[in-house]
C-alpha cells in the first residue's frame, strides 16, 4: 500500500521500504525482542511519546527510559491505554498472564495485536484478548536486534488490509518481512529462519575448530570463520542474489572448494538439514500444546 508523506496513518519508511506508523503503539515486555523492537521504530521514524512499554520489572524499565526516552509503565492497561496496536513480546508462558485484565480495554479500544510469542496460537490469543480482536503471529529472528532480522507472520481471516499493513510496519523496523499462508507454516519459519542463525553460528564455529586443529592460531582461526560468515551474508543478501548461483561461483571445478563440497554431499549434508528442520519444526509444534494450545 502506497502512501505519500503526511496522508493516512503512515509516513514513509524505512530500510526496508516499510510504511511507519503515526499511531500510538505498546510494547508488552521489554526482553531482547521487545527492546530491539524500540530501538527499530525510532530509528524509523517514530517519536518516543508514541511508544508505551509495559514491563514489570523497575531495571527494565529504568533502563529504557534512559536509553529510548519511552513510557515504560509497570501497569499493562495503562500502557495499552490508546494505542492502535499491541505487541506481545513476553514468554509464551506469560502470555496469558499478560493479557489477563486487557480484554476489557481492548473490548472498546479494538486495537491490533501482534504476537512475537513463539508458538502460541491465535486460538490461545483470541481467547484471551477477548472475542472480536484482530491478531497477527510474528515470527522473528536474532538478528533484529541489529535491525537485520526477518520475521515471517500470518494473519487471521478477520484482519484488515489496513491492519496487515502495520503489523508488517512494526516488524519492518527491524528487518525484512514475509507473509504466510497458514499458521501451521509459522512452525517451518520458526524452524528455518527463528532457528536458522544458530545453524550458521554452528557451521563458522566448526570451521574455526578445524582450522584451529589444522595449525592455526586459535584467533586467527575465529576471526576466519567470523568474516566469512558475516562477508558471505552480505553477498546473498543482494538484490540479485542467487544461492546456487553464488555456490557455483566458488567452486571452481577441481579445485578445493570442490573437494570440501563432495565430502559435505557425501556426509548427506542435504539429508541432514532436512531432518534437522523437521525436528525443528515439530518441536515447535510440540511446545504449542504444552503451553495449552489446540
Amino acid at each position: 500500500m502506497a502512501c505519500r508523506k503526511g496522508h493516512g496513518p503512515f509516513r514513509p519508511i524505512n530500510k526496508y521500504n516499510v510504511p511507519v506508523m503515526n499511531g500510538r503503539i505498546c510494547i508488552l515486555g521489554a526482553g531482547n525482542m521487545g527492546r530491539a523492537l524500540v530501538g527499530g521504530l525510532l530509528r524509523s521514524g517514530m517519536r518516543p511519546e508514541q511508544l508505551n512499554v509495559g514491563e514489570k520489572h523497575l531495571a527494565a524499565r529504568t533502563t529504557l527510559a534512559r536509553d529510548f526516552g519511552v513510557s515504560a509503565l509497570a501497569d499493562n492497561s495503562a500502557a495499552a491505554a490508546g494505542a492502535a496496536v499491541v505487541v506481545l513480546a513476553v514468554k509464551p508462558q506469560d502470555v496469558v498472564a499478560t493479557l489477563s485484565g486487557l480484554a476489557g480495554l481492548f473490548a472498546g479500544q479494538r486495537p491490533l495485536v501482534v504476537s512475537v510469542a513463539a508458538g502460541v496460537r491465535i486460538a490461545t490469543l483470541q481467547g484471551a484478548c477477548g472475542a472480536g480482536t484482530a491478531v497477527v503471529r510474528a515470527m522473528p529472528n536474532r538478528p533484529a536486534l541489529v535491525g537485520a532480522g526477518i520475521t515471517g507472520l500470518y494473519a487471521a481471516g478477520e484482519v484488515s488490509t489496513a491492519q496487515r499493513a502495520s503489523a508488517q510496519s512494526v516488524l519492518g523496523s527491524v528487518g525484512e518481512t514475509v507473509w504466510v499462508p497458514t499458521e501451521e507454516a509459522l512452525d517451518v519459519v520458526t524452524a528455518l529462519s527463528g532457528s536458522g542463525p544458530a545453524y550458521f553460528f554452528l557451521l563458522a564455529e566448526l570451521l574455526a575448530e578445524a582450522g584451529e586443529s589444522l595449525g592455526l592460531e586459535a584467533p586467527a582461526a575465529r576471526r576466519l570463520a567470523n568474516a566469512t560468515l558475516y562477508g558471505s551474508g552480505l553477498l546473498a543478501h543482494a538484490a540479485d542474489a542467487d544461492l546456487k548461483r553464488l555456490r557455483a561461483e566458488v567452486t571452481s571445478a577441481g579445485g578445493t572448494t570442490e573437494a570440501a563440497v563432495r565430502v559435505f554431499e557425501s556426509a548427506g549434508l542435504r539429508a541432514t538439514v532436512t531432518q534437522a528442520l523437521v525436528a525443528a519444526a515439530q518441536r515447535s509444534r510440540d511446545l504449542a500444546a504444552v503451553t495449552g494450545n489446540p
